[in-house]
């Protein structure tokens, strides 16, 4: 008698949180009902996360006021803090609705970048700790716009950082996509904070989002769709406040898929 078993293989879903969506404490309980309801869909969630509201601007004028120019591997020790923030209280608010999570600094979600400070390129990706949580059936927390250097050193990726941080970590765990939340409800041909009555498109592939985005300097920093279209990897952009709403989704070819993972060059950092 044949076996007509099949393995089901669950997919990896990336949720990309920016500042906005965790501006106040409150906020956190309106990122939780998102996760909740799209972990009834995909099993397997890692969640990365930005810092507070301006809480790395604070930072950074907390440091110019102690040191104009403060060394570049302290910087970064200090406002790398914002997003450890974040990700404790985001697993604190999931545990209100009865679900176990686990929060991950960059280093600790195997984010390796080269050795520049303050503006890191990822370099790989050895995300161990990381699919250990998920095997345990928890919602997996990582710190955004951080990692560690090949030398050991904390370091931050600059501004944006955090959603490289989440096409990163859709590649190195073969996500079937990375949804962003922001304060929009996708991109525009035109930034709606400025024109009004401006819809979301519904799709794009990378070229047509990256002219977007370096036009307007709407919504995804350009570095995250350069690595998402070195890697065939599908973004959706939602909003936060009506995540119901379908958003823009940006993707290339399938055919074209990348059959090996690809990540920043160091030497256009180090």
């Amino acid at each position: 008698m044949g076996n007509n078993l099949k393995t089901t293989v669950m997919k990896t879903l990336v949720l990309k949180f920016g500042g906005a969506s965790v501006a106040t404490p409150e906020h956190f309980a309106r990122v939780a009902e998102i996760i909740m309801s799209r972990r009834s869909a995909y099993p397997s969630l890692v969640v990365v996360v930005s810092a507070m509201g301006d809480a790395t601007n604070q930072l950074e004028e907390l440091a110019r006021r102690v040191n104009p120019n403060p060394p570049r591997r302290e910087y970064d020790m200090l406002v790398s803090v914002g997003e450890r923030v974040s990700i404790s209280l985001l697993a604190m608010a999931l545990a209100c609705y009865g679900c176990e999570a686990i929060s991950f600094t960059g280093s600790q979600s195997g984010i390796i970048t080269c050795c520049s400070h303050s503006n890191a390129a990822i370099v790989n990706v050895k995300p161990w700790r990381l699919h250990d949580g998920l095997a345990a059936g928890k919602v997996v927390i990582v710190a955004g716009f951080q990692g560690v250097s090949t030398e050991g050193e904390i370091t931050t990726l600059g501004r944006g950082g955090s959603d490289t941080t989440a096409v990163a970590l859709g590649v190195a765990l073969d996500a079937e996509h990375v949804e962003f939340y922001k304060d929009v409800a996708g991109i525009c041909e035109h930034d709606p904070k400025l024109h009004s009555g401006v819809q979301a498109l519904p799709q794009l592939n990378y070229s047509q989002a990256l002219d977007i985005v370096e036009r307007t300097g709407q919504v995804l920093h350009p570095r995250c769709l350069r690595l998402a279209e070195a890697n065939g990897m599908p973004l959706v952009v939602k909003g936060f406040v009506n995540d119901q709403l379908p958003g823009t989704r940006i993707e290339g070819d399938p055919r074209g898929v990348p059959t090996t993972r690809h990540y920043e060059k160091e030497e256009l950092r180090c």
